[in-house]
């Protein structure tokens, strides 16, 4: 039985990891991608092993493709972290938490990755006032991030919720929706 779970898992991880680095690789309007709800979610629902691979993963095969940049280890440590931040959801998860820890994620890499843009990129003055400068520019990028983070997730959670549902629900549900 264990075996069973373990082998389902690790099919869940390559099959989000495949997903997340073709979606990264299609095009797409900048920064709507699905890596961190596939680190929220493979925190909140996956062992420990595979939620930190998991976006590690993703990243690591796609920058090779699309390109290495100066701040990536900034991102890649967002990332991870939202794997973490998602591993709080353990057992918890409902409506609510899962929009919550959405916004959290989201919150998460902008702080970190923006910092990492100002912090290593030559394009700002690294002062308080570039710090702010390179927040205020992100706003843009923020805002589609979340967006992507909003819709993955729930595609996500709601296609794991359904998919774990017992059977006995499945029918009481569908019987009260008549």
């Amino acid at each position: 039985m264990a075996s069973g779970i373990k082998s389902r898992a690790t099919a869940i991880a390559c099959a989000l990891i495949l997903a997340g680095i073709i979606l990264r690789l299609m095009p797409h309007v900048a920064n709507f991608a699905p890596v961190g709800a596939i680190a929220l979610f493979g925190g909140a629902v996956l062992n420990k092993k595979l939620a930190w691979w998991l976006p590690l993963a993703i990243m690591v095969v796609s920058d090779f493709i699309i390109g290495l940049h100066s701040a990536i280890l900034f991102t890649w440590g967002g990332f991870l972290l939202i794997g973490l931040f998602g591993m709080l959801l353990r057992n918890k998860n409902n409506l609510q938490r899962v929009c919550l820890g959405t916004l959290g994620s989201g919150i998460i890499f902008y702080v970190i990755s923006n910092f990492g843009v100002w912090a290593v990129s030559g394009m700002y003055q690294h002062t308080l006032q570039g710090l702010l400068d390179c927040y205020i520019a992100a706003i843009p990028f923020f805002r589609t991030s979340l967006a992507a983070d909003l819709l993955y997730s729930a595609a996500l959670f709601g296609a794991y919720a359904l998919a774990t549902q017992p059977a006995s629900q499945q029918a009481v549900t569908f019987t009260n929706v008549n």
